[in-house]
């Protein structure tokens, strides 16, 4: 079985090093490491240029982050493919892992893995995302994908490999879409592909610093800014889901698509910014509403959780 890693890179010269390190350390002997720059302005060409044919360069104008998934893709050739931001790290053996569970498990459509806070640095935080009590998606996960799918535990980019054989169904993506957040579309689309892998095993590393999206994470702050984004980058996932749904053959079970998280920063969206808000028409008593009823949807959470979340919207 053959692996390759797509490093996507834009302005992270930085970090650019380890990430392709952690690629290049793999203990898998099979892994070809594929560098996308997007157009960087900071030196990351240099960088990637130094490590000669030890990767394969793709240098690209910029266009965004789906964009540069697409363009890796396109010159991938193994049977398995991972995408890793460049500022984040692998373990060491996470493509052994991957290699384990397609070899145990052909029919799946994605395999994810467990993601380890660092900071700036590299040093752990402590986090590690989602939190060790909480399980992972496994198995046949389209009831959930067309009912909740944003409030699923799927991983960020870093935290993913999927069979090349299914992201030729779906690729390339909307690149004017996905300029970020394009782990989105991989994450969901491919839920309704085929069954979900998830190993219980830290297979990356990611870095929490003051230029990435998950900042928030290292603060009690609330950043409306990433929650507009947020809101928006469920909006244009849920038209490409409900697409593929659609050519798959597949009905929502419970009805329209309703996710308490999505919904949660509506509401908050809509107390807090109204101004700016991203959803032409919404207004809060309608969302609130909606909140509840996603919320008594979750068949994934006890009852008491379905309250705790009404009584939240309410």
């Amino acid at each position: 079985m053959r692996i390759d890693i797509v490093i996507n890179n834009y302005n992270y010269g930085r970090f650019l090093r380890d990430a392709i390190g952690s690629a290049l350390a793999q203990s898998y002997p099979r892994v070809r490491v594929i560098v996308v720059d997007d157009g960087s302005t900071d030196g990351s060409e240099q960088i990637i240029a130094s490590y000669g044919d030890r990767i394969v360069p793709v240098l690209k104008a910029n266009g965004g982050q789906g964009s540069a998934f697409n363009a890796g893709f396109a010159v991938a050739r193994g049977d398995v493919v991972m995408f890793l931001d460049s500022d984040d790290m692998l373990d060491a053996d996470i493509a052994t892992h991957v290699a384990a569970a397609v070899d145990a498990h052909p029919d799946a459509a994605k395999i994810q893995w467990r993601t380890e806070l660092v900071d700036a640095d590299g040093q752990p935080t402590g986090g590690v995302l989602p939190a060790r009590h909480v399980p992972l998606p496994q198995g046949d996960m389209r009831r959930a994908e067309l009912t909740f799918p944003f409030d699923i535990a799927w991983m960020a980019t870093s935290g993913n490999a999927f069979p090349a054989a299914v992201l030729r169904e779906i690729m390339p993506m909307p690149e004017l879409d996905y300029r970020i957040g394009a782990d989105s579309y991989l994450q969901h689309l491919t839920a309704l592909l085929g069954p979900v892998v998830s190993l219980d095993v830290v297979g990356v590393h990611r870095r929490v610093h003051g230029e990435n999206a998950y900042e928030q994470l290292a603060t009690a702050s609330l950043d409306l800014e990433h929650i507009h984004e947020t809101i928006r980058e469920a909006r244009v996932t849920l038209v490409q889901l409900e697409g593929l749904a659609t050519r798959l053959g597949l009905h929502r079970p419970l009805g329209p698509i309703l996710s308490v998280s999505d919904l949660a920063c509506r509401l908050i969206s809509l107390r807090l910014d109204r101004k700016r808000h991203p959803v032409p028409g919404d207004d809060r008593v309608r969302v609130a509403l909606a909140g509840a009823r996603a919320a008594l949807r979750r068949f994934d959470v006890r009852p008491p959780m379905r309250v705790v979340f009404c009584a939240w919207f309410l």
